[in-house]
Parts: structure tokens; C-alpha cells; sequence
């Protein structure tokens, strides 16, 4: 017989709010209560684990109000049935939410681990993850303004479909449906930069992962959200989903790959908040992990990293830390050893190149590498790789008034890239 799963949704909110374990969650409400101005409120670890259980009972009002308050989701959305009714939330209501773009929930007709008798077929889950699988691969060539909105809708097909579908059937959809949310989180975050909407969907993308029970994608999913405090500086709060991150890869078969991309993941949040040397270790413990190597093989929708993508990884941390020629030999061996299909990844290493030029006193290298990037971008636009070219005319002030750097300007604040430069 299958293990219980609990409260799935409530547990993926909890991680994803940095809560690590119930007893943080606890505290944070008691906490919370406090500062809304409820007396005398005070919930336990063992108060959580009901909430987190199979069937968690509905909670007092006044615990009501702090649970949404504190996690900024609904009790149907954090897995809580209502007295009044056993179907979540009404069709209606999960209609709308749907067609406005809404992602505060998945939209599920049932609490979670019940289901209404199967209407779909047993094909349904591969048909679903068919598709899936084909947004994957056209990640790497469609614009993404022109493939997140048919990703998003492929999850909301997702969302209806779930609710239909029992056992094993029910499982690969849920798992094809946290990948989707996942592939719309990337987009979000990396290409169009809308870190605030990437944070939303990326949760959804976790609750889908609890749904199917599946650990190394809830990973995954965790060391993604990771990203967003640590691009801002927050290490504590990245840090804390990293440790969730890697909770969760003990729990399943993880690839030497898969645990050398969460040591580089890690290491991007420790240089994004200054911490260059920490970030070297933990990109030469990537290192060595690749190198060593396990038997398991990677997730089929891990596509996003190899040796080359760890390499730019590490010239990156090199030039934030001043060092110089180790980070161009870096940047260069990933920019030979990158895959053809990498065109997005090749434009942020143009950009680093451009930047390890521009610090070691050439701007007109620094300029070729510079413009090299947006001849890419104007193939496959990538929002990661115009900061990159951004930073980079940044550190060329200095030199603005020579050729190179005029001709630079031209190209950069042409019609075409003009808003997309003045706009962030």
C-alpha cells in the first residue's frame, strides 16, 4: 500500500516560507498572533503535525486568520477541507482563478490524497506528460514570450485533469504538472525577470511535487526557489531553502549531477551576497563530485546543468573575486565545451567574458564579447544575459567616450533593445 503523503499542501507552503521544520512554523505563528493583536493563541509542533496530517481538522478562526496571514494562501489552497463542504474549493471559484492567471493554488477539486471517481483513461498521464516533455525542449529555442503562455496553460489542463485520475495515472500527471509549474518558475525568474510571479508559481510547482511524491523533483523545485532571496542578497533565507533542498535529495536516488548542481546553486547565492570564497569551495566540492561520479543516473527533466554550465559557474565567481586570468580560462573551456542547443547559458558567459575584460583594462575586448552577447540575444532573448551586458557597459563608464564603447551604445539602445534595457 502506498504511504500516506499528509498535508502536502501545507507542508510545500511551510518549506517554501523557510519554515524547516513544524516547530519553526509554530513559533512563526505564535509569533504572528502576537503581533496581530490576537491574545492568548498559542500553537505547538503537535498543533502542526494534525495540520500536516492525512486528514487535518479544520482550524479555530483565529488560527484560521494567522495560517493566511503568515503563508499568503488560502485554508482550500493550504489543503484544509471546510466543514461545509468535502469538494475544496467551488468549481466556479477555481474557473476564474484559472482563466485570470491566478497561482495562489492548483485549483484541485478535492483535498489532497482524495479524488473523485477517474473519468480519465489510464493513457491520460502519458499524453499529459508528452507534452511536458516537448515545452522542455522548446525552452531552449522558442522566445519565451512566445512559450510561457502555452506552458501556463498546459498546467491549468494539468489542474483539471488531476482531480480525474487515480493511482499511477494520477501520479505521472502530478509529476508532469509540478514539472510544467517548474518550467514556468524558470521562465518567469530567468528569462523574463518576474521574480515576485516566479516566486508564486514555483510554490505551485511544489505543492504538484508533493502530490506526486516525488523528492528529488521537490528538490529540485526548493534549490530553484532558492535562487530568488539569493539574488537579492538574503543568504539566510537562501540558505535555509538550500537545507530544505538537500533534505529532500537524501530521500531519493540523487545523481552525482544532481548533487554538484545544488553545491553550484548554492554557491551563485553565497557570490551573489559577497561570500566569494565559500562559493569556491563549494563549486571545487562540485567538482569533485562530478568527477567522482555514482550510479545513479540524472532526472530526465534536469537539462540545465553539465561540467561546461559548472565551469561558467566558477569564471563567474573568479571575476566577482578579482581573480582575473583564472576566471577568463574558466569562462572560455565553458564556452568550448558547451552543447550547440545552450544558446541562453552562451550569452551570460559572452557577458562575463566581456565583464573579466573590462576589469583587466581592455574595453575593446571587453566591447566584442559584449556585442557577441547580443548578436545571441537577438536570436534567443534571455534576460539573465542582457544584466550581464548591462553590468558590463556599467564598468565601462570609464572608457564611454572611445570608439568601441560608442559603437557598443549604438547597438544596445537601438529600437529593438531599448526597453528591454530601460525598462529593469
Amino acid at each position: 500500500m502506498p504511504r500516506p503523503q499528509g498535508n502536502v499542501r501545507l507542508k510545500a507552503a511551510r518549506v517554501a516560507a523557510g519554515f524547516n521544520s513544524q516547530q519553526d512554523l509554530a513559533d512563526a505563528l505564535t509569533k504572528s498572533a502576537q503581533e496581530m493583536g490576537i491574545r492568548g493563541l498559542s500553537v505547538g509542533a503537535r498543533q502542526v503535525r494534525r495540520w500536516e496530517s492525512d486528514n487535518p481538522p479544520w482550524p479555530q478562526p483565529d488560527c484560521q486568520r494567522v495560517l493566511v496571514h503568515l503563508l499568503g494562501q488560502s485554508m482550500e489552497a493550504l489543503g484544509f477541507t471546510p466543514p461545509w463542504g468535502t469538494d475544496g474549493p467551488r468549481p466556479d471559484h477555481t474557473r476564474r482563478s484559472l482563466v485570470a492567471g491566478g497561482s495562489v493554488t492548483l485549483g484541485l477539486s478535492v483535498a489532497s490524497g482524495r479524488s473523485l471517481a477517474a473519468a480519465q483513461p489510464s493513457t491520460a498521464g502519458a499524453d499529459f506528460e508528452a507534452v511536458t516533455r516537448s515545452h522542455r525542449r522548446l525552452y531552449w529555442s522558442v522566445a519565451p514570450t512566445k512559450l510561457h503562455p502555452a506552458v501556463i496553460a498546459h498546467a491549468t489542463l494539468g489542474c483539471a485533469l488531476l482531480p480525474e485520475t487515480t493511482d499511477s495515472t494520477r501520479l505521472t500527471i502530478a509529476a508532469a504538472l509540478a514539472e510544467t509549474y517548474l518550467l514556468a518558475g524558470r521562465i518567469e525568474f530567468f528569462d523574463l525577470r518576474e521574480p515576485s510571479t516566479a516566486s508564486d508559481t514555483l510554490l505551485l510547482a511544489l505543492q504538484a511535487a508533493g502530490e506526486a511524491d516525488d523528492s528529488l523533483l521537490g528538490a529540485g523545485i526548493i534549490a530553484h526557489m532558492a535562487f530568488l532571496p539569493g539574488w537579492v542578497g538574503d543568504r539566510e533565507s537562501a540558505l535555509e531553502r538550500m537545507i530544505a533542498a538537500r533534505t529532500y535529495a537524501r530521500r531519493a536516488p540523487a545523481s552525482a549531477e544532481f548533487l554538484a548542481w545544488l553545491d553550484a546553486v548554492e554557491a551563485e547565492c553565497e557570490t551573489r551576497c559577497g561570500n566569494t570564497w565559500t562559493a569556491l569551495n563549494l563549486i571545487g566540492h562540485a567538482e569533485d563530485v562530478l568527477q567522482s561520479g555514482n550510479e545513479h543516473p540524472s532526472p530526465e527533466w534536469m537539462d540545465w546543468f553539465s561540467p561546461a554550465r559548472l565551469a561558467a559557474f566558477k569564471g563567474n565567481t573568479q571575476m566577482i573575486a578579482g581573480h582575473l586570468p583564472q576566471a577568463r580560462e574558466s569562462l572560455l573551456g565553458a564556452l568550448e565545451a558547451m552543447a550547440p542547443r545552450e544558446d541562453k547559458q552562451r550569452t551570460v558567459v559572452y557577458g562575463d567574458l566581456a565583464a573579466v575584460e573590462a576589469a583587466s583594462g581592455n574595453p575593446e575586448r571587453a566591447c566584442e564579447y559584449a556585442g557577441q552577447a547580443l548578436d545571441q540575444l537577438a536570436v534567443t532573448w534571455y534576460a539573465t544575459g542582457m544584466d550581464r551586458v548591462r553590468e558590463v557597459r556599467r564598468a565601462l563608464v570609464p572608457h564611454q567616450h572611445e570608439r568601441c564603447v560608442r559603437d557598443l551604445d549604438d547597438r544596445l539602445y537601438d529600437w529593438s533593445t531599448t526597453l528591454s534595457v530601460l525598462s529593469r
